[in-house]
């Protein structure tokens, strides 16, 4: 890749965590989870119908998610994605998801965070079969003081808090390029992602 005054995501966090000098890196770490789960959505979209992931989720009944819209094949998968970037790093005390009715526990054999991840993997969904940008959105907030003192297991009133307390929030858009739009405070930057650095697994 050609050398340019371009800043990567990556950079672009570390230039803003010197802005809190005590900061610990968990919400830059936390970030790049993310990042990661939006590169592998990014994937299987691009690849469709050839990556088999296209069409409705095919369960006895249908699958409906918390919105009372049919789930897509690449909703469930796309769900599956963020949940298994980001649940296993310490990071987090549990994730709440559009296409999941509860909130997701982090599983016992992996350590809790001070932080909680709010998803919807990939809205429009239902225009994926049109070839259609669609895109996964994103916020963070701090886990409630009980949650991290007691260490119990979170629940829908914990994720309920107002805008202003988010941490930091995001959407990544899947269409000619895959771009990332993020603000962590201090207004808003975007980045595309070089093919380069596509997930080939």
């Amino acid at each position: 890749m050609p050398l340019s005054n371009r800043s990567t995501l990556t950079q672009y966090l570390i230039e803003q965590r010197r802005r809190f000098p005590g900061a610990s890196g968990e919400l830059n770490a936390l970030l790049l989870d993310v990042s990661l789960a939006c590169k592998a959505i990014a994937r299987a979209v691009a690849l469709g119908e050839l990556g088999g992931s296209s069409g409705d989720v095919e369960l006895a009944g249908g699958a409906i998610n918390v919105q009372g819209e049919v789930q897509k094949k690449l909703d469930v998968l796309s769900n599956e994605v963020f949940i298994r970037r980001n649940e296993w790093s310490g990071h987090l005390a549990g994730l709440a998801s559009e296409e999941m009715a509860e909130p997701y526990q982090i599983p016992a054999n992996y350590p809790r965070g001070k932080y909680l991840l709010v998803f919807d993997p990939l809205d429009g969904s239902s225009n994926i079969d049109v070839n259609v940008s669609v895109g996964s959105i994103f916020s963070i907030l701090r886990a409630p003081d009980e949650v991290i003192q007691t260490g119990r297991d979170v629940k829908e009133a914990d994720f309920m808090q107002p805008g202003s307390t988010q941490v930091a929030a995001g959407y990544a858009l899947y269409g000619p390029t895959t771009m990332l739009m993020l603000s962590v405070g201090n207004g808003v930057a975007g980045f595309t992602l070089s093919c380069a650095a596509c997930p080939t697994t």
